[in-house]
């Protein structure tokens, strides 16, 4: 069904609110667009209000006895509040769960190499999975997969703490890390460090650039400065010379 008001079209939503006469009740409590009260009207003379101030009747409480409707620009509504939700989706950080695999028989280095990636992740936000897998006969030992998960947790727990604890699941044994508070300040302060580090190279190159142009200007200047003086000695030995000349006559 297609409702007209103000000369277009509005298509009641099944998550929205009733506005006009999409409202099926006798009565309604009104409130008008600067946000005073109009006393309990019925829907029809309510809806003849709306229309007489160019704008729609909109259902805001319809559990109230009666129900309470407000006079107001639905599509300005309607649009506001998919602005605000758009831009609370830009700012939800949405956590991703990324998996790490090891094996009982893992050696040291490739220990610290799957660790670091589960601490990349906890420090990005992230949630870290950690997984031992088993092979064969090793199933029977689970408590040596949970000794090597115990050991993840210890070595990052300044910044995950455990949210599912090792479970064995078949020939996998998982265990569940999530980032805490001192992951999301070491974070900010990678940032911040990040863009000082920028600053600091961008202003040492500048230095870079501009240090062999003053050393230029400064041999010009002592260039310049070295004619000045050799017309000074000509001249000074030329005397000399005359002085001389005199003496011996």
């Amino acid at each position: 069904m297609v409702l007209r008001s103000r000369g277009r079209d509005i298509r009641p939503t099944v998550t929205g609110p009733r506005i006009n006469h999409d409202i099926r009740v006798p009565q309604v409590r009104v409130i008008d667009e600067k946000g005073e009260q109009m006393g309990i009207l019925s829907v029809d003379d309510a809806v003849q209000a709306a229309e007489d101030r160019d704008l729609d009747l909109v259902e805001v409480a319809p559990n109230s006895e009666p129900p309470v409707c407000k006079i107001m620009d639905y599509g300005r509504y309607k649009y506001t509040q998919q602005k605000k939700g758009k831009e609370a989706k830009k700012r939800q950080k949405i956590v991703e769960l990324k998996e790490v695999k090891m094996r009982i028989k893992i050696d040291e280095h490739d220990y610290e190499f799957k660790k670091n990636h589960a601490e990349r992740f906890l420090l990005d936000g992230n949630k870290a999975k950690v997984t031992i897998m088993f092979r064969g006969r090793e199933v029977t030992h689970p408590d040596l997969g949970r000794k090597i998960l115990d050991r993840v947790a210890n070595d990052l727990m300044e910044i995950g703490t455990v949210e599912q604890r090792p479970l064995l699941e078949g020939r996998n044994m998982t265990m569940v890390l999530a980032p805490n508070k001192a992951a999301a300040k070491l974070k900010a302060a990678g940032a911040a460090k990040g863009k000082s580090d920028k600053t600091s190279r961008v202003t040492e190159e500048e230095g870079t650039l501009k240090a062999p142009l003053a050393e230029s200007l400064k041999e010009e200047a002592d260039g310049a400065a070295v004619p000045a003086e050799e017309p000074q000695e000509q001249e000074k030995e030329e005397k000399t010379e005359e002085g001389t000349d005199n003496a011996e006559a």
